[in-house]
């Protein structure tokens, strides 16, 4: 078999097991940052991360990340890292509250991931009762969907991080919060996520789910953590939303 014809393989297996996924998913719950937008493409994630650890350093504090963290530039990582040396702190809180602000800012100039606007349009369109469950603060997600006019297509179904940092996904505590208030039966729910922490997190909940990576590396470490199925490109997942709602 030519190296074409591997691919065009390849890429009908995908198709087919985005297919599976999607057929007869009631509930979708969205990931926020990553499948839904790039919360900071024009307000740098590790700018946020670095003016973090400054703040704690101008109040004496130390922050200690692992390997994966620091290679990560993820704000969020920060404010894990504070929890695990101070937990339930009022340190905690005023970090979370810091980058919650850090993160409104943010929402300004953040980018839309390609074709996620219309996704979740038809989704909504063709009956699937839609929810956000995210690490970001769900301040910030329901400012970003206000302004891109999709707000109502979650409200209020909007489910994201507490300053019980202990419930941020891995745990499935959004996940969980989400069903409860659909509804929704787990086995007929999927996630759509892009990090392993997603994976994870729907695994717990007992939800299917379909991994979103934009380029090659997040794509691999989506398979490297165990998902079956990651697309890289949400137009195809709209096409196949689109022809199951007219079948």
């Amino acid at each position: 078999m030519t190296s074409d014809a591997t691919q065009t393989g390849q890429a009908a297996s995908v198709i087919e097991k985005v297919r599976n996924l999607i057929t007869g998913a009631e509930c979708v719950l969205f990931d926020f940052d990553g499948p839904i937008c790039r919360l900071f493409a024009g307000h740098q994630a590790h700018q946020v991360a670095d003016s973090l650890v400054d703040w704690l350093e101008k109040r004496g504090r130390h922050v200690l990340l692992t390997e994966e963290e620091l290679a990560s530039d993820d704000p969020q990582d920060v404010l894990k890292a504070v929890a695990r040396m101070h937990p339930g702190s009022d340190l905690v809180e005023a970090l979370e509250e810091k980058l919650t602000r850090e993160e409104l800012r943010a929402a300004a100039t953040a980018r839309p991931t390609p074709y996620a606007d219309p996704l979740i349009r038809t989704w909504r369109a063709v009956g699937s009762r839609l929810a956000i469950t995210t690490n970001n603060s769900p301040l910030v997600a329901e400012q970003y969907l206000t302004g891109r006019g999709l707000a109502d297509c979650f409200r209020p179904h909007i489910y994201g991080r507490t300053t019980d940092l202990d419930r941020l996904k891995p745990a499935p505590d959004c996940l969980n919060r989400a069903l409860t208030a659909l509804g929704a039966r787990p086995a007929a729910s999927l996630m759509i996520g892009d990090t392993p922490s997603d994976l994870i997190a729907a695994r717990r909940a007992g939800v299917r789910f379909l991994g979103y990576g934009r380029d090659q590396p997040r794509m691999e470490r989506l398979h490297k953590a165990g998902a079956d199925t990651v697309v890289d490109d949400l137009g195809q997942v709209l096409h196949l939303v689109r022809t199951l709602g007219r079948a």
